[in-house]
């Protein structure tokens, strides 16, 4: 997984034309290798570093397969029962290819977060499906929102984090609030959302039976 990543290294990340056109190839070549994926996957117990940057929660659970020195990282999300989320940005830019089943996708544009924008008055400019083989490059700017059928799976290659947190808001409650990253949670936090020994070896079970890695 090294060498697919290694040409995205030079990669600046706030140029989302450069984004997409590296990371398709590097998404590709990442899913027409499961046994490599499948070898990272079994060895994410002995890698401790990457183990720690797993998390599950009750709708989704991300597994990081890859870390560079620079901060791009390979990821594995899987969507469960009930997935949906809260019009949100980023702390970094990213790209991904949807490997399974599918989710509605919801743009709402590039917001400017730190003017306190009001979540009920947010529209969505764009409203797609990600079907099994959709990619795509966002900037860590867009806010956007998604809606999963249960066990979607996608694969994810992030760029460097270039801020320490991003916005989520709720259109519902007009609520709005910050979540910041892993360096800055608590203890508490962190063990919360932590991916459990077990519940990897649930996930990597089920990537296999569904044919994936």
């Amino acid at each position: 997984m090294n060498e697919i990543i290694k040409p995205l290294r030079g990669l600046d990340w706030d140029d989302l034309d450069a984004v997409e056109s590296g990371t398709r190839k590097a998404l590709a070549q990442v899913a027409e290798d499961p046994e490599a994926v499948r070898e990272a996957l079994l060895r994410l117990p002995t890698r401790p570093e990457l183990l720690a940057l797993c998390e599950h929660y009750d709708i989704l659970d991300k597994i990081v397969l890859y870390q560079d020195d620079a901060g791009v990282r390979v990821r594995l999300h899987v969507f469960l029962p009930g997935y949906f989320d809260r019009p949100h940005n980023h702390r970094w830019s990213y790209a991904s290819l949807v490997l399974r089943g599918e989710y509605r996708h919801h743009l709402f544009g590039n917001v400017d977060v730190d003017d306190s924008p009001a979540p009920d008055a947010l529209k969505a400019l764009v409203v797609r499906p990600e079907p099994v083989g959709s990619s795509y490059a966002l900037h860590h700017s867009m806010v956007r929102a998604v809606v999963a059928e249960p066990f979607t799976v996608s694969l994810v290659i992030r760029g460097p984090a270039v801020k320490d947190r991003f916005l989520v808001m709720d259109r519902k409650t007009g609520e709005r609030w910050w979540q910041f990253g892993a360096a800055q949670e608590t203890a508490a936090e962190a063990a919360r959302k932590r991916l459990t020994r077990d519940r990897l070896d649930e996930l990597t079970t089920s990537l296999r039976e569904w044919d994936l890695f």
